[in-house]
């Protein structure tokens, strides 16, 4: 008898958790709270509690090729950086190819999953939903995958900001933000430089009278567009890059670094992060070599030294020094500020210190005399009230997952959380790898260890993220996006065969090691291998280049 599976959330995760249950056999129904498929890049024109929300300006940060669904390449004349419309539509594609919707029951709420009696024996649970007119109903499921995101509780940290409460203007959450209607001729203040800060302060902008963007740490700021004008991510998103990371990581950090300042430099615009290098000259030198050194060793089994993931080094008799890696931190995607720095449109600052009345003053003690509206892009809270409270135990800021994945506290593994990931990568792939994992160890093909193997992996893999990575309450977790991948393939036996590529096409070999790592990657191989993938990398630059193709040019 087939394995019925409850999918909680309608968006791209869920989407693919949907697809994943039906390729191994499985039955599953997929509860959505909303009445449309989409999740995240479902546009509303007024915000529903509960629900993630996005503004009018909302562009896609991952080009299309890097942010598909493995076995489904996206259309030719797409552009390469979407509208959110276009995701949406994209995804609805994908929903009908495959026939997902007849699994979705649309306006259904899941308002508690709970462990059966005889959860030991079976791994059954109990799911009850509410329906739109307000009816419970109780469900048994043989599995639960969670693809509900985190993108739903917005932090708006008032109690952070003395005098908040003289101030005389407008304040409300990124969450909120639609348009900058109602922001022309106002002195606006976005605080916080995520990627929503970026975009709102930009968006702002155009019709603000003054736009000041207050950070606290700083950022990278990188811009979709890159050499020759293609898709940044699929002229730098290469396995080898990788490699050269792994090997020799503070000089791939430099690199980066160093050609994102060639742009615009990141210290005079007033944007240099704090995770960055705070220490140059001799020291800072012997302290970069020694680390790429110590890597490098790392890669013979002849060394004792298995890794070298660190941020600080002390020298005897000299200061402490701090590594500052572009990688620490997801980097901002935004190709129009600096422009509108440069034009003076958007004044960078750093943290507001206080409110006062119709005046802000900022930790560095400069003042704005009278602010209109702030802007409080200060990110989510994450919570998944219907799961147990045992299974909501934390690890550091993030949750005791698995791999990011499968809680290790249960006799039976068959419920995961998927898509609750963060990397410098897009989220359709990294959800749809978690999915075909989940769905294997659900169906009894794919093994996970014992309790005690996966909390020490949990920890250890705690301890390294926040050795490497800026995380925190707002941001709990990071990954490399292609080791993290492989990982997940390597699981599902999907991880592309180098060398076996190499001998059999050579052409699609060298596409696979020296060319962006796209999602059809892993699709070449093992279990749900796809006949298409071939094609779709042999063609992947192909639909790169059709949307450009808009004017014929002569002799050309």
């Amino acid at each position: 008898m087939d394995k019925h599976v409850a999918v909680i959330g309608a968006g791209c995760s869920g989407l693919a958790c949907i697809k994943c249950c039906l390729d191994e056999g499985l039955e599953p129904v997929c509860f959505e709270s909303s009445d449309d498929i989409g999740g995240l890049w479902r546009f509303k024109e007024k915000p529903e509690p509960g629900r993630a929300n996005i503004y009018h300006s909302v562009i896609v940060n991952s080009s299309k090729e890097m942010m598909a669904y493995s076995d489904f390449p996206p259309p030719a004349d797409f552009p390469n950086n979407m509208h959110h419309s276009q995701v949406l539509q994209y995804l609805r594609l994908y929903a009908a190819h495959f026939d997902l919707l007849k699994h979705i029951h649309l306006q259904t709420s899941v308002q508690s999953v709970r462990p059966r009696p005889d959860f030991a024996q079976t791994g059954q649970w109990e799911v009850v939903t509410e329906n739109r007119d307000g009816q419970e109903e109780r469900h048994i499921f043989d599995a639960v995958m969670v693809c509900t995101g985190h993108f739903t509780r917005p932090h708006l940290p008032l109690q952070d900001f003395k005098g908040i409460e003289t101030f005389q203007g407008r304040y409300f959450h990124s969450w909120e933000y639609r348009n900058a209607n109602g922001l022309q001729d106002k002195n606006v203040i976005v605080i916080g430089i995520g990627n929503s800060g970026g975009d709102i302060a930009v968006d702002a902008s155009r019709v603000a009278k003054q736009v000041y963007l207050s950070t606290r740490r700083g950022a990278w700021v990188v811009g979709r567009v890159g050499d020759g004008g293609l898709p940044c991510d699929m002229v730098s998103g290469a396995r080898l890059a990788v490699l050269m990371h792994k090997l020799m990581p503070i000089w791939a950090t430099r690199a980066v670094e160093k050609q994102l300042n060639k742009h615009f430099d990141h210290q005079l615009y007033r944007l240099q992060p704090s995770h960055g290098y705070e220490n140059e000259g001799r020291q800072g030198l012997i302290h970069a070599l020694l680390s790429n050194l110590l890597t490098l060793m790392s890669c013979f089994p002849l060394f004792v030294i298995t890794s070298y993931q660190f941020k600080q080094i002390k020298f005897v008799g000299e200061a402490q020094f701090t590594i500052v890696q572009f990688f620490a931190q997801i980097p901002v995607v935004n190709d129009d500020l600096p422009g509108r720095i440069i034009s003076g449109r958007v004044v960078i600052k750093p943290n507001v210190k206080e409110f006062s009345g119709s005046s802000v003053i900022f930790e560095d003690e400069t003042k704005v005399a009278k602010v209109d509206v702030v802007v409080f892009a200060t990110g989510y809270n994450y919570d998944f009230p219907f799961l147990p409270e045992d299974l909501r135990v934390q690890e550091g800021y993030r949750l005791s997952l698995y791999k990011h994945v499968f809680p290790p506290g249960l006799d039976r593994p068959s419920l995961a959380v998927v898509g609750f990931i963060h990397g410098l990568g897009a989220i359709i792939p990294l959800a749809e790898m978690q999915a075909r994992w989940a769905t294997q160890v659900f169906k009894g093909l794919s093994k996970l260890p014992s309790e005690k193997v996966m909390l020490t992996h949990i920890q250890g893999n705690t301890k390294e993220m926040h050795q490497r990575f800026a995380c925190s309450e707002r941001n709990p977790l990071q990954v490399d996006y292609i080791p993290y991948m492989d990982d997940i393939a390597h699981e599902v036996g999907a991880q592309p065969r180098f060398l076996s590529l190499l001998l059999r096409d050579p052409g699609l070999g060298l596409r696979v090691l020296f060319g962006p790592c796209t999602p059809y990657q892993y699709r070449l191989c093992g279990p749900g291998q796809w006949e298409g993938a071939h094609q779709a990398i042999y063609t992947q630059w192909e639909r790169v280049f059709r949307p450009f193709g808009t004017r014929p040019l002569q002799n050309h």
